[in-house]
């Protein structure tokens, strides 16, 4: 099976924090290389397996959104966040420097 990092519909699936209540993307950092990622995923199954993977703050909730793949790129730039496209195991499919 080939994965894709994007769906064929340009919809990429992220985690929302506080959904419909000062949300926001959840982004993840590595402190040890200084890198912040917002961690986005090809379909929704992948995200939801995905979930205990991902630092949180455990007093928020959290909701699995899609959001067009140009829009993520957009949000990434303007808060100098990369998105990381990652499979169900987290692993890391592709990395993506929106400022390029």
């Amino acid at each position: 099976m080939v994965e894709t990092t994007e769906s064929e519909t340009g919809w990429v699936w992220v985690w929302i924090q506080n959904p419909g209540n000062n949300e926001q993307i959840v982004g993840q950092h590595y402190a040890e290389d200084d890198i912040s990622f917002i961690p986005a995923f090809a379909d929704k199954d992948a995200a939801q397996k995905c979930y205990h993977k991902l630092a949180k703050d455990e007093t928020s909730k959290y909701e699995a959104q899609a959001i067009h793949y140009h829009e993520l790129i957009k949000e990434a730039s303007k808060n100098d966040f990369l998105v990381f496209m990652l499979n169900e195991a987290g692993e890391i499919l592709e990395k993506i420097d929106p400022k390029k």
